[in-house]
């Protein structure tokens, strides 16, 4: 997978976290996801079609998601519950869109899907397209986040 189409991915979700929850956080290095277990309790979930099928995910562990919501909502959240699971939908549609947006301006046009949210621990996220995911870790002061680009292999990405 070209190394370009995982950037925007990365700036979107430093931007969306920045932005919306007024956190920074900080990326790790990027790595090749072998398993489809989640690292963390809630994850949001979009496909993409267009010059490529793929999927995107975002994971946080709880205490991450809660400062994030608290931080978006003003008021503390304590609990993962569905305000907190529809803000993890609306977090990783900011996210796809940014970065869709950023491929955009590339050349590159992907379409995003509506977003799932699944919660539990270890929970599974099942990629429907066939190509590497690529991991990406952040921290914040309160815990952890994943995201997770899956892009499946059928055009030349060398353009």
């Amino acid at each position: 997978m070209d190394v370009k189409l995982i950037n925007p991915f990365i700036n979107a979700t430093l931007n969306v976290l920045q932005t919306m929850a007024f956190i920074k956080c900080q990326s790790g290095k990027p790595y090749l996801k072998k398993d489809n277990v989640a690292q963390g309790d809630v994850s949001g979930i979009i496909g993409f079609t267009g010059e490529q099928n793929g999927t995107v995910s975002v994971t946080f562990d709880e205490l991450c998601i809660l400062k994030v919501v608290s931080n978006m909502f003003g008021e503390e959240m304590k609990e993962l519950n569905d305000e907190v699971s529809d803000a993890v939908g609306e977090i990783t549609n900011m996210i796809s869109g940014q970065a869709r947006k950023e491929l955009e301006e590339m050349g590159r046009l992907f379409h995003g899907a509506i977003p799932t949210v699944i919660t539990g621990k270890n929970h599974k996220i099942e990629s429907t397209t066939k190509g590497p995911k690529i991991a990406i870790p952040f921290t914040i002061d309160a815990g952890t986040l994943t995201i997770v680009v899956c892009l499946e292999n059928k055009f030349d990405t060398t353009k």
